[in-house]
């Protein structure tokens, strides 16, 4: 894909239907689709949100961050998105889109359906990385709220979404809610803790991934100064900020 031009390329991922195709995720808010041939020089895209997407060069954490296909994509067409929101200062969006019915290549942008909206008090860390994990849950990387050395004490705050990585269930919804917490979760039915939260401790959470062979779960952490992270995150782990 040596050819191809795509701004500020973020995600690369697949939908897990069997198609071959590659979907880019740009940090302006543009979901690209090819195929997956060595010889392709044009991208279709395949959902555009650039209206609603908050991206600025010289505060470059935010934007369009994360991108994850349902794992039953094949059948029901739903994906998911975590974006900075224009509509909001400092807050990222977690929605659901579906595809079009009659193009595969195209996604409605009509579609989207907001599960999570989480504010920030600086503009930096907002983690984004989602993904399905194995057990059909969504798990979701959220940075500390940002700035430097952790000014507000989330990491370490499992009253606050901020600084943590969260497990929700988008196949049924709670009251009040658009997803429902798992119920296995750590945290359910703890005071002073949001039932959301999976594992906590991490300051800007940026790369998840499931081993396809063993099952870990794999995140690294963007670390402060010259201190980085890779961590095999496990239910209720404290990851110290």
């Amino acid at each position: 894909f040596k050819n191809l031009s795509v701004r500020r390329p973020i995600v690369l991922t697949h939908a897990g239907d069997g198609t071959n195709r590659v979907f880019i995720a740009s940090e302006h808010g543009v979901i690209h689709v090819l195929p997956n041939d060595q010889g392709v020089e044009k991208t279709t895209v395949f959902l555009d949100i650039e209206k609603k997407v908050t991206y600025k060069d010289k505060q470059n954490e935010e934007g369009f961050l994360g991108l994850a296909f349902h794992p039953d994509y094949k059948k029901n067409g739903q994906f998911f998105v975590y974006y900075s929101t224009k509509d909001a200062a400092q807050t990222s969006v977690i929605s659901r889109f579906r595809v079009t019915s009659d193009d595969p290549n195209r996604a409605d942008p009509a579609s989207e359906e907001e599960l999570m909206r989480i504010k920030q008090p600086f503009w930096n860390h907002n983690g984004g990385n989602i993904l399905f994990g194995p057990d059909g849950c969504l798990y979701i990387g959220l940075g500390d709220g940002g700035s430097a050395r952790d000014p507000k004490g989330n990491g370490q705050n499992r009253a606050t979404l901020l600084g943590n990585i969260l497990r929700i269930d988008v196949d049924r919804k709670d009251d009040g809610k658009k997803y429902a917490i798992p119920k296995d979760n750590p945290f359910v039915g703890m005071k002073d803790a949001r039932p959301e939260i999976w594992a906590w401790g991490f300051r800007n959470p940026w790369g998840m991934t499931f081993d396809a062979e063993t099952g870990l779960f794999w995140v690294a952490d963007v670390g402060q100064d010259i201190w980085e992270e890779v961590n095999i995150v496990q239910k209720g782990g404290n990851y110290g900020w």
